[in-house]
């Protein structure tokens, strides 16, 4: 007992080495081309070498014994069968029974027999199961019944039988444990190395969907600018920044007439493909209700009405919507539960629009929304933003908030809307250091050149609530 445990530990030892160098070659592009069912006469010829020579090593690193060797010997051809198909397992057979067969002994043609019958025995497992691999049960199954026929075969072959007897008696425990042992976590080895790149594919695939549904989202956000050219009376720029590869942000911008723009900025919540499709829903259902004879009030029912309908996903949407009269710089609003804008007067005084209350979209049909009024001046700006802006953090996860952004705005209020937004999103980015960004942030911010009366006074700072 005490012999064949030692005897056991070392073909283990053996068994691990061969394993190990399965587990680097596993890793190559020729594996690689075999688990995609490419087969070219160069990698069946680079599996027989190689795993030729791994039935080599078993020869070489067994227990001699009464003139023959106890080993792994058989592995190397099975793996090869198993992995490449009946051709490659003969091949490396061949070579491994091929040195078997110059070493000699009492047992020596039954085991040169059993070398070349293990490879075939790999390769019409792997025919039957069309390529794929057994599992590490049927794996480990296969090993003993090629030991089976080995020591069956040495027995039968082996002269003298005394011998022989004697060497399959010490032998068959060992070798059997053994090379079972080499089997199951070979293809232990293999399923995981397959699960892997199957894993590692199906993500590389997202992610592609993912950048083709982002290109398909930016698509859709107006992106041109100027973006009214031939209205000198106001100036527009807007940005767009996704925390992933697809999000719930968006902003819109378009001509009800001549004297009249609609100005929406929204944010879905949650965040990836499903605030995606929200959001474009959204963009779609404002342009189709904004109508130069409605109020901004109106338009946000009719939307929130609609996405309110069915709205079995629980999502729901914050928005601001306005509608801005290049003439007389008169501006009519309505906020759905989101951010209050930020008004800079080319005069000095700045703050947030006072909050109109108001409920998010989606969450309750026929909710009444109100209708705000500001009349800006020649110069000012109005500074429509998510909470992307005001919630992104710092390492230390404090916040980026309302204080930093009007005073990030503060400095530029005379400037262009475009080295408004840019300033904003530079003070952000200084403020997050090397934090993650974790919400999508969007800005946009509108320029008004003609005349007018400021009629609404602003708050200092943005406020709590709805």
């Amino acid at each position: 007992m005490e012999d064949d445990l030692s005897i056991l530990i070392s073909l283990l030892q053996s068994v691990c080495v061969v394993m190990v160098l399965a587990y680097v070659l596993a890793r190559t592009r020729l594996f690689a081309q075999l688990l995609d069912g490419r087969r070219t006469p160069g990698n069946l010829a680079a599996v027989i070498v190689l795993f030729g020579l791994f039935s080599i090593y078993g020869t070489l690193s067994g227990i001699p014994l009464l003139g023959s060797v106890i080993n792994i010997r058989d592995l190397g051809p099975a793996l090869a069968g198993l992995l490449a198909g009946p051709l490659a397992g003969l091949g490396a057979g061949l070579i491994g029974g091929a040195h078997r067969y110059t070493l000699g002994g009492p047992t020596c043609h039954g085991c040169v027999l059993s070398t070349v019958v293990a490879g075939l025995a790999g390769g019409l497992v792997n025919t039957r199961l069309h390529g794929r691999l057994p599992s590490t049960g049927q794996a480990a199954a296969l090993a003993l019944a090629i030991e089976a026929f080995h020591m069956l075969a040495g027995l039968a072959l082996g002269q003298p039988f005394d011998t022989a007897l004697a060497v399959v008696r010490a032998a068959v425990v060992p070798m059997l444990v053994s090379n079972a042992a080499g089997m199951a976590v070979f293809v232990c080895i293999m399923r995981n190395v397959i699960e892997a790149r199957d894993t590692r594919r199906a993500k590389e695939a997202i992610e592609g969907e993912l950048r083709v549904a982002r290109d398909i989202q930016m698509g859709i956000v107006p992106r041109i600018f100027p973006a009214f050219p031939d209205r000198p009376e106001v100036e527009l720029f807007a940005v767009l920044d996704s925390a992933k590869e697809v999000g719930g942000d968006f902003y819109d911008y378009y001509a009800l007439d001549a004297d009249r723009i609609f100005l929406v900025i929204g944010d879905v919540s949650g965040k990836g493909v499903p605030a995606s499709l929200v959001m474009a829903v959204t963009m779609t259902l404002f342009k189709a209700y904004a109508r130069a004879n409605r109020s901004p009030a109106e338009v946000a029912a009719r939307v929130n009405a609609k996405l309110a309908e069915g709205n079995d996903t629980g999502l729901f949407v914050t928005a601001f919507c306005a509608v801005l009269d290049v003439r007389t710089g008169s501006l009519r609003y309505a906020n759905a539960g989101h951010n209050p804008p930020v008004v800079l007067r080319a005069s000095g005084e700045s703050g947030f629009l006072p909050r109109q209350g108001g409920l998010v979209l989606g969450a309750m049909p026929e909710y009444a929304y109100r209708t705000g009024s500001l009349t800006l001046d020649p110069g000012d700006t109005l500074v429509l933003y998510t909470d992307g802006v005001t919630e992104a953090m710092d390492a230390s996860d404090t916040l980026f908030g309302e204080a930093r952004l009007l005073a990030a705005c503060l400095p530029e209020r005379r400037r262009a809307p475009k080295i408004v937004v840019e300033a904003v999103i530079a003070a952000v980015r200084a403020f997050a250091g090397t934090a993650p960004q974790s919400d999508d942030i969007t800005l946009l911010a509108v320029r008004y050149q003609g005349g007018g009366a400021p009629t609404l006074p602003l708050d200092a700072v943005a406020g709590l609530g709805i």
